[in-house]
């Protein structure tokens, strides 16, 4: 499962469940979920052509600063799975992703979740400003901003 689908709006990353994703029973363990998840966000930045690593030599890094997620169903050994990330909204120092986990053969809805990523200078930990090319690309797949004083 190498396929990644995206679109400006809804980028889709497959995902498979392993063994070491699960709990005695074969249920996805309820973090794992956050790992996928994380992965999904950061093939988004990445398909999109921004680098995160050239972001940490230049003392950029990011980091959860709030989640908001509801478990429905839970995944089981060997499924595949659909994990998307979609921009909600973004502002100068985060971004606000829209993330799902479906199970791929009949894409019932396993795990939503809204999460807040912000960018932090990678010496102090203190929010710092968006990097130019991706606030570019934030403003090019998104017109709505956060509230200044969400931030």
């Amino acid at each position: 499962m190498t396929e990644r689908h995206h679109s400006a709006a809804l980028f889709k990353l497959p995902v498979r469940v392993y063994i070491e994703d699960t709990d005695a029973g074969g249920i996805v363990y309820h973090a794992k979920y956050l790992h996928y998840m994380e992965r999904a966000r950061t093939e988004w930045v990445r398909t999109h052509g921004v680098g995160l690593r050239a972001g940490l030599a230049e003392n950029i890094s990011y980091v959860v600063q709030g989640l908001t997620i509801n478990y429905r169903k839970p995944a089981r050994l060997d499924d595949e799975l659909l994990v998307t990330a979609e921009l909600a909204a973004f502002g100068r120092v985060s971004m606000d992703f829209r993330q799902c986990v479906r199970r791929a053969a009949d894409q019932a809805v396993l795990t939503e979740a809204t999460v807040r990523v912000a960018c932090i200078a990678l010496d102090s930990g203190r929010p710092r400003r968006l990097p130019d090319d991706l606030a570019t690309l934030l403003a090019e797949h998104t017109s709505t901003r956060q509230p200044e004083n969400q931030e």
